[in-house]
């Protein structure tokens, strides 16, 4: 007679155990995408987080060892490609995904890290133009940090020498691509800065693919910039490549040549420039010198009229300018004067009775009264008179008188 097994009766620890053996084994190594939520980062470093779909969702953890290498920081509704395999946790029997590694679904992991670090630096104030110092017009000494086998340090050392071929340059070698460009680039900042006698840095690396310039949006790289005392030039990739590092520079170039261009005028143009200003000098000078020559002069005309001799002699040229304008007068009213006294005795003349004598006439006056004798009945035989003529008298005696008319 046959006997019938005994069903298999589970314990719990059993029977979570098979299952996260089952789960484990058939669910190793898979791509599940979804949205997070529910995101929280424990203190341990640990991420936790559930992933999502219209119907279902699925808890999550990402161990600290794991995402260390995110290059973005995950929040509550990001659409997510995650990668790792099913556990259960079997303290509660709840199944888990393990992450590996995650992405952001359609915005690549770089281009999301590299908007999120955009956004944070830009907040704190790195990128305001308020912080970003000059870059000195003629540098001395140029510091260059930068492949020493790229085209960049090239590029640049030829545009330098061309330009202007007296400028000393220090060149700080350091990898500018892969995992140690970041840190390389950090420390040769510092250590420019810690040794000094630099005017100016130019951070530099040639085009390349977004990973190829990664270092160069890395936030410790940004912060090596921001916190640097020597102006710092960004001159990285070609001129549609935009990295952190050119919003926290002092100066963005959009290539490397074009940063030696930038930092650097033309010798002739110095040379042009100092001209210029060498002649606006001069015209500045000599306006000034007149200028001045011009009020010394009016001061010393001032300095004269307080001089009390300068003054007795201005006094005189004044009484001596009044006295001959003064004689001058005189004269023409004098001679005025006799003109018209000349006239007037002309006039006279012609009316005095000397002139009538003299053209041969005379008076008669009887004696001894002297009175002019206008009739002949005044007188009478016997009398005296006196005839006067124009030159002379004759006394006369009246012998005989004949009257006319009545």
């Amino acid at each position: 007679m046959a006997t019938i097994p005994l069903p298999k009766i589970y314990t719990i620890s059993d029977l979570t155990a098979e299952i996260r053996a089952t789960l484990e084994g058939s669910f190793a190594g898979i791509w599940v995408t979804g949205e997070m939520s529910n995101f929280h980062q424990h203190s341990s470093g640990h991420m936790y987080f559930s992933l999502k779909d219209e119907t279902s969702q699925i808890r999550a953890v990402m161990f600290r060892t794991a995402n260390r290498q995110l290059k973005f920081q995950p929040k509550d509704g990001l659409a997510l490609l995650v990668y790792g395999e099913l556990s259960v946790y079997e303290r509660r029997g709840e199944y888990q995904i393990v992450a590996e590694y995650m992405e952001p679904k359609g915005l690549g992991a770089l281009q999301l890290a590299f908007e999120q670090l955009k956004e944070r630096l830009q907040a704190e104030g790195l990128f305001d133009d308020a912080r970003k110092r000059p870059i000195p017009m003629l540098p001395r000494r140029i510091g260059v940090v930068t492949s020493p086998t790229g085209a960049a340090v090239r590029d640049i050392l030829h545009v330098l020498r061309r330009r202007f071929a007296g400028v000393d340059v220090l060149i700080y070698p350091v990898a500018v691509q892969g995992d140690q460009a970041a840190p390389e680039i950090v420390e040769a900042l510092g250590e420019l800065n810690r040794r000094g006698g630099l005017d100016v840095v130019i951070v530099a690396r040639g085009g390349g693919s977004v990973e190829d310039l990664q270092a160069f949006n890395e936030e410790m790289v940004a912060r090596a910039i921001a916190a640097s005392r020597i102006p710092v030039i960004s001159a990285v990739g070609h001129e549609i490549d935009y990295t952190i590092a050119d919003f926290v520079a002092d100066l963005r170039a959009p290539t490397p040549s074009a940063a030696a261009e930038l930092v650097i005028a033309r010798q002739d143009e110095l040379m042009q420039r100092l001209d210029d200003l060498g002649s606006r000098m001069a015209g500045i000078m000599r306006s000034r010198l007149h200028g001045l020559r011009v009020r010394i002069g009016g001061l010393d005309r001032h300095l004269r009229l307080l001089n009390p001799i300068e003054r007795i002699r201005a006094q005189r040229r004044c009484l001596t300018d009044r006295w001959q304008n003064l004689t001058a007068l005189a004269d023409r009213r004098l001679t005025a004067l006799r003109s018209r006294l000349q006239t007037t005795a002309g006039k006279l003349d012609a009316l005095s009775p000397l002139a009538i004598l003299h053209r041969g006439y005379s008076i008669c006056l009887r004696l001894p009264g002297h009175e002019i004798i206008k009739d002949g009945s005044a007188v009478k035989t016997g009398d005296v008179i006196e005839v006067r003529l124009h030159r002379g008298r004759l006394r006369c005696d009246v012998r005989e008188v004949q009257a006319e008319g009545g």
